[in-house]
């Protein structure tokens, strides 16, 4: 694996490929993302990973300042996975002049997560519009468990680069049943326990929920009554209406976005 600190080594060394598969991370490297990078190496001829903690997108500094920073056993991961260019860019190399704060996106970025975290989504696809233009890429992978990010990208590439394509990858959950993600580094055994219930209990409601023979305020109270500090909202959504163009066909999920202390966890199921 070849690791690049300087973007204009990267792309005298890339220059020439024509089937590159990107997968950005900002580290921490789990098995979402190995599933990830075992996608982008069976469908493309060589694969590049991104490490980069992107503080733009943190509305909250402490966030940014706890985001979990383990970049030797990153490494390790990444060689172990026969992944051929991992890029680790300083904040210099992608915002020579500093962030876009005018870029534009779906209006589902005001939706959701947006709601509580405005601007997040336009600094991702900022983000991600500079590892384009640095990279080239011909498939970028990212993860379902973040769908309003997914779904944001994915519009926002197909409108301004139609030659690359966005690839969905499903959700990767530990044995209990939450989703793989660097936040679960900061949470206890507990509050583990806890997260793993409130997965167990949107699974059961869902039909109910769909079927309207429960109200999303009953399942509120019950993530409470387990131990939930916060929800910042949960909302049952149909993923083919949520961007245009819609899809005829019914596909309902139930978004989630809760706190457990100072941990915000996110979840689509």
């Amino acid at each position: 694996m070849k690791i690049f600190l300087n973007k204009n080594r990267l792309v005298k060394l890339i220059k020439e490929e024509k089937n590159l598969g990107f997968v950005p991370t900002m580290g921490s490297i789990h098995l979402g993302h190995i599933s990830l990078f075992k996608r982008s190496i069976s469908q493309c001829n060589k694969t590049i990973a991104s490490i980069f903690i992107n503080k733009p997108q943190f509305d909250r500094k402490i966030d940014y300042q706890t985001y979990p920073r383990i970049l030797k056993n990153d490494i390790l991961l990444l060689k172990k996975l026969k992944v051929d260019y991992l890029f680790i860019p300083s904040s210099n190399q992608i915002y020579p002049t500093g962030p876009n704060k005018k870029i534009k996106i779906s209006s589902l970025g005001k939706k959701l997560c947006g709601k509580f975290r405005p601007g997040h989504f336009r600094a991702v696809a900022d983000v991600i519009e500079r590892f384009i233009k640095i990279i080239n890429p011909k498939k970028i992978y990212l993860g379902e468990k973040d769908m309003q990010q997914l779904k944001i990208i994915e519009h926002y590439v197909k409108k301004n680069y139609n030659k690359i394509k966005v690839i969905g990858c499903k959700t990767i959950r530990e044995r209990n049943g939450i989703p793989c993600s660097s936040r679960n580094f900061l949470l206890s055994s507990n509050e583990k326990r806890i997260a793993s219930e409130i997965y167990r209990l949107l699974i059961n409601k869902k039909k109910y929920l769909i079927k309207k023979k429960i109200s999303l305020n009953k399942i509120k109270n019950k993530i409470f009554e387990l131990g939930a500090h916060k929800i910042d909202y949960i909302k049952l959504l149909d993923i083919n209406k949520i961007i245009k163009p819609y899809k005829r066909n019914k596909k309902y999920r139930i978004f989630i976005a809760y706190y457990l202390r100072s941990t915000r966890l996110i979840d689509n199921i």
